[in-house]
Parts: structure tokens; C-alpha cells; sequence
């Protein structure tokens, strides 16, 4: 394969702790890639970001409202098309809390919204196979919350994951 250039991606998988309930966001009909499908908060990260800061943003520009990031729940690989360099993503999934109440105000990138429990999740999404990724970074949050200390959630809270700096 001919070494090109990929792009970095952040998806933000957010569960309000109140509720125990997930944000899924619908894609616009409109999308070049994956329109109509459900995912989480996606979006790619710009030259000169971390992907904290990538999430950051990517968070207010789709829903509206700030996030604590909880834990990465793991790294994604795909292409967005064709098998091409120029289409490959790499990323870091990360579950993630609201840091307040929230008034939800999804962006154009999105026609619909959903706050769903992990079963209702898993119902609505396992009948499509187009789904499975999102399946597998629930079931993946859902055991990572149930092992992690919450003291280590709350140091995540506190002092972020990017290891190049500190708060």
C-alpha cells in the first residue's frame, strides 16, 4: 500500500449520569458519508489540535453544550469510501459526561436526536449490521463504566488524558 496521509477523528460517546442514558445523533440526509445513519459525536481533528481539544469543539459545534471526557473507550480505524489513503480515519472513542444541565441544540450535521439506555440502545441498533461499530463502543463504555473507579473518572475530570500537558 502507498504510504499517504489519514485523517484523525474523535468520536464522544456521552451518557448523562442522571439518567444512564446515551446521546445518539442521526446524520442529515445531506452527508457525503454515512447520511441517515446514527452515530455518536464524530468529527475530525483540525491541524494544530489534540484530540481533546478536537472533542472539545466537535462537542459544542454538534450538540451545544460542554462535556467532561470520562475515559477513551478505545481507538477506531476505517475508511470514510473507498480503500484509499486520502480515506483513511484513524481515531479515539471517548465516553463522556455533560458538565451541567444541558440544553441540547444539535447542528445542521444532524436531523434527529435520541437519549437512549444502554438496552434500548442495543435494541434499537443490533437488526442493522451498519450499526455494529456503535454496538461495539457501547458495550465497551457499558464495561468500562461498570470496572473504573470513580475516583479515576473524576482525575480523568480533573486533569484531562492529553499527557503533553496539564490543567
Amino acid at each position: 500500500m502507498v504510504i499517504g496521509r489519514f485523517i484523525a477523528g474523535i468520536g464522544a460517546l456521552i451518557r448523562d449520569p442522571a439518567t444512564g442514558r446515551y446521546l445518539f445523533l442521526r446524520r442529515s440526509a445531506s452527508k457525503d458519508f454515512g447520511a441517515g445513519a446514527w452515530e455518536c459525536v464524530t468529527g475530525r481533528v483540525d491541524q494544530g489540535e489534540s484530540f481533546e481539544q478536537a472533542l472539545h469543539r466537535e462537542v459544542r459545534e454538534e450538540v451545544g453544550f460542554a462535556v467532561n471526557i470520562d475515559f477513551i473507550i478505545g481507538t477506531t480505524h476505517f475508511y470514510r469510501g473507498a480503500a484509499r489513503p486520502e480515506n483513511e480515519l484513524l481515531g479515539i472513542m471517548y465516553r463522556c459526561s455533560p458538565v451541567e444541565e444541558t440544553f441540547l441544540r444539535i447542528s445542521g450535521e444532524h436531523e434527529r436526536y435520541d437519549w437512549l439506555t444502554y438496552p434500548e440502545a442495543v435494541a434499537r441498533f443490533r437488526p442493522n449490521p451498519d450499526n455494529a461499530w456503535l454496538l461495539r463502543t457501547l458495550q465497551w463504555a457499558e464495561t468500562m463504566h461498570q470496572v473504573l473507579p470513580a475516583a479515576l473518572i473524576q482525575e480523568f475530570h480533573h486533569r484531562g488524558l492529553n499527557i503533553n500537558h496539564s490543567r
